[in-house]
């Protein structure tokens, strides 16, 4: 799979600087719809491979036509429905391809705007496309797994039965992942009344099931944020373990100069990059979140750039904690956290933040002393 990672990757890392340049849906069909399909082994310019505007009447409407159709043996098995690249997808454009989808042969139907691509079936009736995709990708957030699900698709892998096979699976684990982030940030009553009947003795009363909702949404945050420390403790042992001994320990005046001086993020500091790194997973490669100690603080970057700040970690001091958090102006606003899981509260912010460099000019503030 090196080539095909190779290419979806490149063409990845072209589109920041693309953007500001596509101006039409046309161009984003042209610069990111076209690169992928070609991506995913398809000639885009033999149109017995790969047809664009291909006819699809649909009842009483003729001329009805699929920006793209992707055949094989003559027949159509894929077929793409385009936006812009500015355009929410979630604003019920899937009825065109709806559409579509019911008088071709084809199994799948991708709607996409070039950053996004959402892949349908008919998993629930057949020749009758789902309302809910089986599977999202984000080219801004592309990783190992969105790009095995992709080479699933590839012209040499494609196999209809082996991908409706686990389909059915993408499908309800996407569902269940959302429910899960739902039931974390706001726990429904049905949750807090499943836990209840298993931790509390008493009657649950209206009072009762109020401070059962708080307490059900800090344990599940604080659980997530233990299993992430266990990870991480447990990967630091494993590198400590591998790492050789050493043979000439620091004079007594080096260790001097360093006291007070940390330039190792704490085990603490490294759970809360690896927090803002899932945060931002939606919308940017995890690899692109980087951290550095610094003499006061740790700081969590885009791209390891000290410009680009997402985040900054003040831990140093024992009895209290803050997040540096910042604004369009790229001003600091510090606020106080009591554990490392309460980074979460503030996902919107940061995701705001990494979004605003992911854009091609980036008002960047001037470097640190």
């Amino acid at each position: 799979m090196g080539d095909f990672d190779e290419k979806l990757r490149e063409l990845a890392a072209r589109i920041p600087s693309q953007i500001e340049h596509i101006r039409t849906e046309e161009a984003c069909k042209s610069a990111l719809v076209m690169p992928f399909i070609n991506a995913l082994g398809y000639n885009v310019f033999d149109p017995r491979e790969v047809t664009p505007e291909l006819i699809a009447d649909v009842g009483t409407k003729k001329g009805e036509k699929v920006d793209y159709a992707i055949l094989k043996d003559g027949k159509p098995i894929m077929l793409f429905e385009c936006k812009g690249w500015d355009c929410d997808l979630d604003a019920n454009h899937a009825s065109q391809l709806y559409r579509y989808f019911s008088v071709t042969d084809a199994r799948f139907g991708i709607l996409t705007n070039g950053l996004q691509y959402r892949f349908f079936s008919d998993l629930d009736a057949v020749n009758k496309m789902d309302a809910k995709p089986f599977l999202e990708i984000n080219m801004k957030s592309l990783d190992e797994v969105a790009i095995g699900e992709l080479a699933k698709f590839s012209k040499p892998a494609f196999d209809v039965n082996a991908i409706l096979a686990t389909a059915s699976e993408l499908k309800y684990m996407k569902e269940i992942k959302r429910v899960i982030a739902s039931e974390m940030q706001q726990p429904s009553e049905d949750l807090v009344r499943f836990f209840l009947s298993r931790v509390y003795e008493g009657r649950a009363t209206t009072a009762v099931r109020g401070q059962f909702s708080e307490l059900v949404r800090r344990s599940l945050q604080e659980f997530v944020s233990e299993r992430v420390r266990e990870r991480l403790q447990s990967a630091l042992a494993n590198e400590s373990a591998r790492q050789p001994a050493v043979e000439t320990p620091p004079s007594s005046s080096e260790a001097a100069e360093e006291e007070g001086k940390r330039t190792e993020p704490s085990d603490e500091e490294k759970e809360g990059w690896l927090i803002v790194r899932a945060i931002l997973a939606e919308i940017v490669d995890p690899r692109r979140v980087a951290i550095r100690e610094q003499q006061s603080y740790c700081a969590i970057l885009f791209d390891d750039k000290n410009r680009r700040p997402i985040c900054r970690l003040h831990f140093h001091a024992r009895t209290k904690r803050y997040v540096g958090l910042f604004d369009d102006n790229h001003t600091e606003t510090r606020v106080a956290i009591t554990d490392v899981s309460d980074l979460y509260k503030h996902a919107a912010q940061l995701k705001a933040t990494a979004q605003r460099y992911l854009g091609t000019q980036v008002h960047e503030p001037a470097a640190e002393a």
